[in-house]
């Protein structure tokens, strides 16, 4: 075989052996990419969208200096899509700005970094089932100025207390007074009204269950909190250790969800593990999945071995952890 012949063999060679190679990387490259679709088509949504309860946060509010009107950035960079408001943090703003500016920069605040305004977690403002007819009208005339800033916010709902003092019954019958009233005013400005189980007789879900039931508005329902779950005890955690008359926690949330239009998923301390010792939030989310809802979840940490934001972060992941499980 000739010189010329030899590296004219020698070149095909090369060629084919490159085409081969190029070929193959090709074909590799299309495997991986149809396995990375596969994987992110497996990866489903959670059925759920998160929110973050400015309680988690109301410490470094509260004691640290913390500005409640940057809620929106501090939220959304914990990767929330929703924020959910406490009336009793904008206490000082209000007082030296106005509700109007305060609701303003709040607003622009949740343009801005591309959050959506849940509700607003109304506290202070008197109680909803009192028996005494002049304090309750009382109260729910304090709540109207709440129902216009969620309107203005473009919240769906302010969650109310349902407290009073007396029988099971006589207390029902003055939430269901109550809660009716402000109801129908709420109606007009397309905001929903919600009690949260949170303490007394509102712990106890067949009660709440039943008020609801009776009151028979669209636009009154549930806020069910995963914790607060206690009927002794002031607003109802089950994490006090003077709580002497817990309700059953997941009983509870069964009951409720047939009327819940937001989920308040309540943390304490963490294990070693990530878990909540309390409460199996793989159950909890069971139950809320199969009651067919697919709003907004609120992450709410009251829990102390961790930061907030730690004890933030955690309580989402398990959030997530649990709509991945019950995804497949």
């Amino acid at each position: 075989m000739s010189l010329k012949n030899l590296k004219l063999n020698k070149a095909l060679l090369f060629i084919v052996t490159m085409s081969f190679l190029i070929i193959s990387c090709k074909q590799q490259e299309k495997k991986q990419k149809e396995e990375k679709a596969v994987n992110k088509a497996e990866q489903k949504a959670p059925f759920f969208k998160l929110s973050l309860a400015q309680w988690s946060i109301n410490k470094s509010i509260r004691f640290e200096g913390a500005n409640p009107l940057d809620f929106a950035k501090r939220a959304k960079e914990m990767g929330f899509e929703g924020v959910e408001y406490v009336s009793q943090l904008y206490n000082k703003p209000i007082e030296s700005m106005g509700m109007d500016s305060v609701l303003t920069i709040l607003k622009a605040n949740s343009k801005k970094y591309k959050v959506d305004n849940v509700l607003i977690m109304v506290d202070g403002e008197g109680h909803l089932a009192s028996t005494d007819d002049e304090e309750r009208q009382k109260s729910i005339e304090n709540h109207y100025k709440w129902v216009e800033a969620a309107k203005f916010l473009g919240c769906h709902s302010i969650r109310v207390n349902a407290h009073g003092e007396g029988t099971a019954e006589e207390v029902a019958v003055a939430a269901i007074d109550g809660l009716s009233k402000l109801s129908e005013y709420a109606e007009k400005h397309g905001i929903n009204i919600l009690v949260e189980n949170h303490g007394g007789f509102t712990s106890n879900g067949a009660w709440l269950a039943d008020v609801m039931k009776r009151i028979g508005k669209d636009n009154c329902g549930t806020l069910p909190d995963f914790g607060n779950f206690c009927q002794t005890i002031g607003y109802g955690s089950i994490n006090d250790p003077n709580c002497k008359d817990p309700y059953d926690i997941y009983l509870g949330l069964d009951e409720l969800m047939p009327y819940a239009k937001a989920v308040s998923a309540k943390s304490y301390d963490f294990d070693e593990n990530g878990n909540q010792p309390k409460i199996d939030y793989l159950k909890m989310m069971t139950i809320v999945k199969e009651a067919g809802y697919t709003g907004f979840v609120g992450v709410e940490y009251e829990g102390s071995n961790v930061s907030e934001e730690d004890g933030i972060k955690l309580t989402r992941d398990l959030l997530l952890k649990a709509g991945a499980e019950l995804s497949k």
